[in-house]
C-alpha cells in the first residue's frame, strides 16, 4: 500500500467544479484536436467532389467506432481501472495496467484492421455505396485500416497518462500533431512539386502519421521520471484479474459504442435511398454529433479520473456530486451548439461543400436532431462517469434504446413514405431516450444497487 500522491488528492479533496474544469480545458483541447484532424481531413477530401465525400461518409461511421472503442469505450476502461488503483493506493497495480492494456491494444487494433479488410467492401454496399462513391470508400478504409494499430495504441497510451488526472500531456502532444497535420493533409491529397497527389488515400496517410507521432510522444511520456506511473516489461507477469478489470469496463462500453456507431449506420443507409447527396449530407451534418463527442469527452475524461478516485477510495458522495455537475455542464454545452446549428445549419455544412442537394439533406438533418442535442451531452456525460464507477448497464441499455428508436423508427418512417426529415426526426427522438435513461439510472442509484426512489444520499452511504 503506498501513500497517495497530491494529483490523487486533489481528485479526492479539492473543489469539485474548479477542478473538474481545469482538468477538463486541456482534455476538451486533446480532443478537440482530434476531431479536428477528421475535420481538417474532411474539408480538403470535399475538394475532390461529391463522390469522394459520400465515400468518407460511408467508411466515416467505422472509423468513428474505432476511435469511440479505443479512446471512449476500451481507453474508459483503462482510465477508470488505473484511477481506482490509484485511489485505493495499489500503485504497482497501476504501473502494471499500463502494459496489460498495451497488450489489449495490439489484440484490438490487429483485429479491426483484419475486420475491415475482409468485411469492408460488403459493408459499404449494403450501407448504400455504389459507383464512384464506394470506389473512393474502399481506397480509404483500406489505407486507414492498414493502420489501425497506431489509433489503439495511441488512444491507449493516452488514457493510461488521463488516469492518473493529467490531462496536460495528452493535450500537448495531440495538438502539436495537429500543427503537422495541417499542411500534411493537403500535401499528400494534392501533391506539391515531388510529392505525388494520392487524392483521398492521401488523408488517410496523413491521419496515420498523426498517431504514429502521439504513440512516441505517449510512450516517451509514460517511461520518462516525469510520469506518475513507472511500467515494466521487466518481470512481467500478464494477470488474469487486470485484464478483466480493464475489460469489464471496457467491453461494456464497447457494446455502448457499437449500438451508437450501428444507429448513426443505419441512418446513413436509410439516408442513402435518396441518392449520395443525401449520404453526403448526412453525413457532414453527422459529423457536427461526432465533434460534441470528443468535446464531452473533454469533461468525460476528468469524470472517470475523479469518478474512479472517488469510488477506490470509498467516497460514494463526492462521485456523486462530480457527476452531475459535469453532466449539467455537458448538457448545457451541447444544447447552445445544437440550438445554433439548427438555426444557421448551413454555417456548418459549407465548410465541406456547396453541392445544393447535400446542403438540402444535411439542413433537414440539423433542423430535426440539433434541438436533442443537449440530451445527448447529458447522457454522454453520465456514460462517462458511469465507467469511472465501473457500473455500465444502464448507459448501455440507454444506448440500446437509442439504437431501437433511431433505427427502427427510421426505417418505419421510410416504409411509411417518410422522407428524410421523418427519418431524422427519430433520431432527434433516440438521442432524448438517451439522455434520459441514464439520467434515469443514476438518480435511481443504479451504481449502489436496484434503482429507486427516492434515493438521497443517506441511501448511496448505506447502499
Amino acid at each position: 500500500m503506498s501513500e497517495i500522491d497530491a494529483r490523487t488528492r486533489a481528485l479526492l479533496e479539492a473543489p469539485i467544479a474548479p477542478t473538474l474544469l481545469r482538468l477538463a480545458v486541456p482534455n476538451m483541447a486533446v480532443m478537440l484536436a482530434q476531431a479536428s484532424a477528421g475535420m481538417i481531413e474532411t474539408w480538403f477530401v470535399g475538394k475532390l467532389g461529391v463522390d469522394a465525400l459520400a465515400g468518407m461518409a460511408l467508411v466515416f461511421p467505422v472509423v468513428m467506432l474505432m476511435q469511440m472503442m479505443s479512446a471512449g469505450a476500451m481507453g474508459g476502461g483503462i482510465a477508470s481501472s488505473i484511477a481506482r488503483a490509484l485511489g485505493a493506493r495499489r500503485r504497482d497495480d497501476a504501473n502494471a495496467l499500463v502494459v496489460h492494456a498495451i497488450a489489449l491494444a495490439l489484440l484490438f487494433g490487429v483485429a479491426f484492421s483484419a475486420a475491415l479488410m475482409l468485411w469492408g467492401p460488403a459493408l459499404y454496399r449494403r450501407m448504400g455505396g455504389t459507383g464512384a462513391s464506394l470506389e473512393a470508400a474502399l481506397v480509404y478504409s483500406n489505407c486507414v485500416f492498414a493502420g489501425a494499430v497506431l489509433v489503439w495504441l495511441a488512444n491507449s497510451l493516452a488514457a493510461a497518462v488521463r488516469g492518473t488526472g493529467n490531462m496536460n500531456v495528452p493535450a500537448i502532444v495531440n495538438i502539436a500533431g495537429l500543427a503537422v497535420l495541417i499542411p500534411l493533409s493537403p500535401l499528400l491529397i494534392f501533391g506539391w512539386g515531388p510529392v505525388p497527389a494520392l487524392g483521398i488515400a492521401g488523408g488517410a496517410l496523413a491521419l496515420l502519421v498523426y498517431y504514429a507521432g502521439s504513440c512516441a510522444a505517449m510512450a516517451w511520456y509514460l517511461w520518462s521520471p516525469r510520469s506518475l506511473l513507472r511500467p515494466s516489461f521487466l518481470h512481467l507477469k500478464f494477470r488474469r484479474e487486470l485484464f478483466m478489470d480493464i475489460l469489464r469496463v471496457g467491453v461494456v462500453a464497447a457494446i455502448s459504442t457499437i449500438a451508437t456507431n450501428v444507429c448513426i449506420a443505419i441512418t446513413t443507409a436509410l439516408a442513402g435511398s435518396f441518392g449520395p447527396e443525401a449520404i453526403a449530407g448526412y453525413g457532414t451534418a453527422a459529423r457536427l454529433e461526432y465533434l460534441l463527442v470528443p468535446l464531452v469527452f473533454g469533461l468525460g475524461g476528468p469524470m472517470v479520473a475523479m469518478v474512479g478516485t472517488c469510488i477506490g477510495a470509498g467516497q460514494r458522495e463526492r462521485a456523486l456530486r462530480v457527476t452531475w455537475t459535469g453532466a449539467i455542464i455537458a448538457a448545457v454545452l451541447t444544447e447552445a451548439i445544437g440550438l445554433a446549428a439548427a438555426v444557421f445549419p448551413e454555417v456548418w455544412l459549407r465548410l465541406f461543400g456547396s453541392d445544393p442537394a447535400m446542403i438540402d439533406a444535411g439542413t433537414r438533418y440539423l433542423h430535426a436532431v440539433g434541438p436533442a442535442y443537449g440530451f445527448f451531452g447529458l447522457g454522454l456525460a453520465l456514460y462517462f462517469a458511469s465507467q469511472g464507477a465501473g457500473r455500465l448497464f444502464w448507459p448501455v441499455m440507454g444506448n440500446v434504446a437509442r439504437l431501437a428508436a433511431g433505427g427502427l423508427g427510421g426505417w418505419w418512417a421510410l416504409q411509411l413514405g417518410g422522407g428524410l426529415l421523418a427519418i431524422f426526426a427519430a433520431q432527434g427522438v433516440a438521442l432524448v431516450l438517451y439522455g434520459l435513461v441514464n439520467a434515469a439510472a443514476v438518480a435511481g442509484g443504479a451504481w449502489f444497487g436496484r434503482i429507486g426512489w427516492p434515493r438521497g444520499p443517506s441511501a448511496w452511504r448505506t447502499a
